[in-house]
């Protein structure tokens, strides 16, 4: 879900809450080492993304929240903050050249340059978060 996030809107707050958690606690995020992933510069996005990311001339970086059942990653577009609401179940990631990850959730994607240590490290906790979080299959 591709969603404006802006303004504090008490509706659209709860219908994140309800796809990917409530924010995990200060206790939660000192355990974790942080829960956030540093800024990452976007290379490619699918259509309705990019209709947003060519409206100004910025370089197009985001970043990830980690919640409890998903993600949240978010990218400003103008004075605008969209966020692209991700549950796990429906996230996708793939490792496209050896700097280079993909984030694909139904009909969004975003290609993300990834060259530093802790941005690799962050993609680590991510796809172990997912692994974690995922329901085991009794077969």
């Amino acid at each position: 879900m591709l969603i404006n996030i802006s303004y504090n809107n008490k509706v659209i707050d709860r219908k994140i809450n309800s796809l990917v958690g409530t924010p995990y606690s200060l206790a939660d995020r000192l355990k974790k080492k942080g829960v956030g992933s540093p800024r990452l510069r976007i290379n490619k996005s699918s259509e309705k993304i990019n209709n947003l990311l060519i409206l100004d001339k910025n370089v197009n970086y985001c970043n990830i929240e980690l919640r409890p059942k998903g993600i949240i990653v978010r990218f400003r577009s103008i004075l605008e903050t969209y966020g692209l609401i991700i549950p796990f179940f429906k996230l996708n990631i793939h490792k496209e050249t050896s700097n280079q990850y993909s984030i694909f959730s139904e009909n969004n994607y975003l290609k993300i340059n990834v060259l530093k240590n802790d941005e690799y490290s962050f993609f680590k906790k991510l796809l172990d978060e997912k692994v974690s979080s995922t329901p085991k299959n009794p077969f």
